[in-house]
């Protein structure tokens, strides 16, 4: 008497399937039954990752300090940790969602401040990418060709790099990763609730890199409207509501902010009006097709301070750690180029300058 293998769900699932099923099991692909090398070869690829994105992390230092001065400051103040504050003081955010802020800055609210605490949820964020490509590939393919996906994608340099620094990249890519792997288990039997969670996991990517995220939408929706096992209306009416999911996961957080008076909140970098909206389809939205970006870049309230944002195109580039009114950072008018030249007490205190991360 035989008995079928179980079906994965899941890369390594337990249960076993119910009698009336045998059959239909034994006729799924070889694609699908798990060999006794899979699991040990599925361990030791996500181990080499692991050690291959962690090995000398801190060697990176606070890897982008743009991004390091706002992980800081949201481990020092909860409201700068929502609106992704510059700065504890909440004068202006950086110029993007606070999404992929956010696990470095709990890290470093329970870790301490450090490289490692900034860059080590980087790291781990490659390794879960490596983990749902390879679901994602063996569902199709089988273990071997998941194993060799698996493996092109951490040997890729552009991958390691990206993981073992602080933009919001990693979280992208593991946010549009997760996408494509609940798109293709939507694929099979037309299932709502996967489908429902890619729009989800589009929404929480604009969260981190607004509309990138969305770079991959069209091609997904027409592939489930064109493949899906279903009749149409029936793709029709889960495509929206997985358009929901994706409104309310990536809304909420912005209509918060456009809600929020604005003058309780810090100013949105990289907006001339202090509008997200604006800073989305401005400066992070046309503005990277047209090449107008540094013309989107604006920063007109200066909350009682006597500068305006610097020279290189990022928020807050300009600023100093000169005290302002009640002992909170004011603006020094000092150049990360020219610290001597334009303020020689902001040359002294050049240490605090880079530790904040306001070049």
């Amino acid at each position: 008497m035989t008995t079928a293998l179980p079906p994965l769900d899941s890369p390594f699932p337990e249960r076993a399937p119910a009698p009336g099923r045998a059959a239909a099991e034994a006729a799924r692909p070889a694609a699908t039954l798990r060999p006794r090398w899979e699991r040990p070869a599925y361990a030791a690829l996500l181990l080499a990752t692991a050690v291959l994105l962690l090995w000398n992390l801190g060697s990176s230092g606070y890897a982008n300090s743009f991004y390091s001065a706002a992980v800081q400051a949201g481990s020092e103040s909860w409201k700068a940790f929502f609106f992704g504050s510059s700065d504890a003081g909440n004068s202006i955010t950086v110029d993007k969602p606070p999404a992929a802020l956010w696990p470095m800055m709990l890290s470093v609210r329970m870790f301490g401040l450090g490289s490692w605490q900034i860059l080590v949820p980087q790291a781990l964020m490659g390794v879960a990418t490596t983990a749902v490509l390879y679901a994602a590939v063996r569902r199709q393919f089988g273990p071997a060709a998941a194993l060799l996906s698996g493996a092109a994608f951490a040997l890729t340099p552009v991958a390691a790099l990206m993981f073992r620094f602080n933009n919001p990249d990693a979280l992208l890519t593991l946010l549009l990763t997760v996408t494509v792997y609940c798109v293709l288990r939507a694929l099979d039997g037309a299932r709502t609730g996967w489908l429902v969670g890619a729009g989800v996991a589009i929404g929480l990517g604009f969260l981190t890199k607004t509309l990138q995220a969305f770079v991959i939408l069209p091609p997904l929706a027409l592939l489930y409207a064109v493949c899906a096992p279903t009749r149409l209306r029936r793709r029709l009416g889960q495509l929206l509501l997985a358009g929901a999911a994706m409104v309310v996961s990536g809304g909420w957080w912005v209509a918060v902010v456009e809600l929020w008076p604005a003058s309780s909140r810090p100013y949105i970098g990289g907006s001339q009006h202090n509008s997200f909206l604006e800073l989305t389809f401005g400066y992070n939205g046309l503005g990277r097709l047209n090449g107008n970006e540094t013309g989107s870049v604006g920063g007109g309230r200066t909350r009682g301070a006597a500068g305006a944002l610097g020279a290189y195109g990022l928020p807050g580039a300009g600023r100093a750690c000169a005290a302002g009114a009640g002992g909170r950072p004011g603006w020094a008018g000092c150049s990360p180029r020219t610290w001597e030249a334009r303020s020689p007490g902001c040359c002294r205190r050049r240490w605090c300058c880079w530790w904040r991360g306001w070049w």
